[in-house]
């Protein structure tokens, strides 16, 4: 898949097949969309394109009324949206910067400009609930009107459902928010993961329940941090969890980890307060030694909530409730076989 930031690119192809939408999580419903987005290319022998937007526009008003509760919280990091849409078999995505240009737009100009103009678009295809331009003026009846008028088709998806449950991406933040993993995975289509580059933090788990001093064989985590940026990451998951990962070894690796912000730590330590993904593998690698894992990407699945994020007074209560997660992240993994 091609990833184009901005419409002033070269190398975006002249037609194309157009979805659009924010795309987070790009559950099953996305996936029959884009399934059937690349079909209707294929028949006009032009490629399929998604045209989405970074920040999330609700990130975007949320930052503009200085009002942060507003964003939304987050089904995928941007890095897992583009992969899970190449997945897809995308042939092109085009990342539009979500700003005070974009959101004054009027809906008619965002179809002349945007979308005849810059994209030449011969079909678009959009959910039963799409809105566009400035004021969300714009809806599914504007657009099948200027696409007669402006020889492009137009067609809208109604909405995807599994057993009986409407697929959106509210409903997997909900299933999220709520710790109802396999319900997530279900709306999904896949375990709810993330994935990141393996990065330094302070080592503390390592020195924590280590079998000599100086050894540092305790709870070696990984780390995966997220942006500082003002509409950083807000995922819609948080807690202790059950989890396998990948990209380290031959087969997904068992784990527990926790993501959130580590309220039993110092608030100004090297993380900042910000939100990280620490994942113990239960039983390490030995080729990779002590420091093979920093710089490789992994992801992360989680597969089974434990309980929320816990404060700590101690290092010493510290190190018995990880032990204690351990335990139950082996005695979960026992009850299913071993199978992850």
């Amino acid at each position: 898949m091609k990833i184009f930031r901005g419409l002033r690119q070269p190398g975006i192809a002249p037609g194309c097949a157009l979805t659009i939408g924010n795309f987070d999580g790009v559950h099953r419903g996305h996936q029959a969309m884009l399934a059937l987005l690349r079909s209707e290319a294929a028949q006009r022998g032009v490629p399929s394109c998604v045209l989405t937007f970074e920040p999330h526009p609700r990130d975007y008003f949320a930052m503009a009324l200085s009002k942060p509760d507003l964003a939304p919280a987050r089904i995928g990091t941007f890095r897992d949206k583009l992969a899970e849409l190449a997945r897809s078999g995308v042939d092109q995505t085009i990342v539009l910067p979500f700003n005070q240009q974009l959101a004054s737009q009027s809906a008619d100009a965002f179809i002349e400009q945007t979308l005849v103009r810059d994209l030449g678009v011969r079909y678009v295809l959009v959910g039963d609930d799409f809105r566009f331009g400035a004021r969300r003026a714009g809806d599914y009846a504007m657009l099948d009107a200027a696409g007669r008028r402006l020889g492009f088709d137009v067609a809208r998806m109604q909405s995807y459902e599994v057993h009986g449950l409407r697929v959106s991406s509210s409903a997997v933040r909900d299933a999220l928010r709520a710790g109802r993993m396999d319900e997530a995975a279900a709306l999904l289509g896949r375990p709810y993961s993330i994935s990141g580059h393996v990065v330094h933090g302070r080592k503390l788990g390592r020195a924590l329940a280590e079998s000599a001093p100086g050894q540092a064989d305790g709870f070696r985590t990984l780390n995966l941090r997220f942006s500082r940026r003002a509409h950083a990451w807000k995922p819609a998951a948080s807690g202790i969890f059950v989890v396998q990962v990948h990209g380290l070894a031959a087969k997904p690796l068992p784990g527990v980890a926790n993501l959130g912000v580590r309220p039993s730590l110092d608030p100004h330590d090297v993380n900042g307060g910000r939100v990280l993904l620490e994942t113990h593998v239960l039983d390490w690698p030995a080729a990779l030694g002590a420091e093979g894992a920093y710089g490789k990407i992994i992801r992360v699945d989680l597969l089974h909530k434990l309980h929320d994020e816990l404060r700590y007074h101690s290092l010493a209560a510290l190190t018995e409730g990880i032990a204690r997660d351990c335990d139950d992240a082996r005695a979960w993994l026992s009850a299913r076989g071993g199978r992850i």
